[in-house]
């Protein structure tokens, strides 16, 4: 099963990696089945890892590193929804591998249960990249 990017998407996605602002922010994506195509479904400003999780169905971040320095790592955080189809599994594991692909994303994190959605996990990850 192929799924496509959007391409106001990638553009949108590529602006998002490199602002200015020093917020967190969010994008929320979807797949449109009837269309096969990844799309824009929320944007959020100034939201940390616990609002965003309320914001996702059943997001730039702020990075503190230990030596004090600030940075703005670009997470992609990919979950599916529980209990979807197998047919919809595959469909949205190919749109995420396309969607990083496209955007050359390197930090992906997966998470299936949206409550593990937290400052310490979202820190955990990232400290993998110091």
């Amino acid at each position: 099963m192929f799924v496509c990017v959007d391409e106001d998407l990638v553009k949108k996605l590529r602006d998002f990696r490199f602002r200015k602002e020093t917020n967190n922010a969010a994008i929320i994506m979807k797949i449109d089945k009837d269309k096969q195509l990844v799309i824009l479904e929320e944007e959020h400003e100034d939201i940390s890892p616990e609002d965003l999780k309320n914001e996702l169905p059943e997001r730039h971040y702020k990075y503190q590193h230990d030596d004090g320095r600030v940075s703005y790592p670009l997470c992609f955080i990919f979950s599916s929804p529980v209990g979807c189809k197998p047919e919809q599994q595959m469909m949205y594991a190919g749109s995420k591998n396309k969607l990083v692909q496209t955007v050359e994303l390197t930090k992906v994190f997966e998470i299936r249960n949206t409550e593990d959605l937290t400052e310490e996990w979202l820190q955990e990850k990232l400290g993998f990249f110091r």
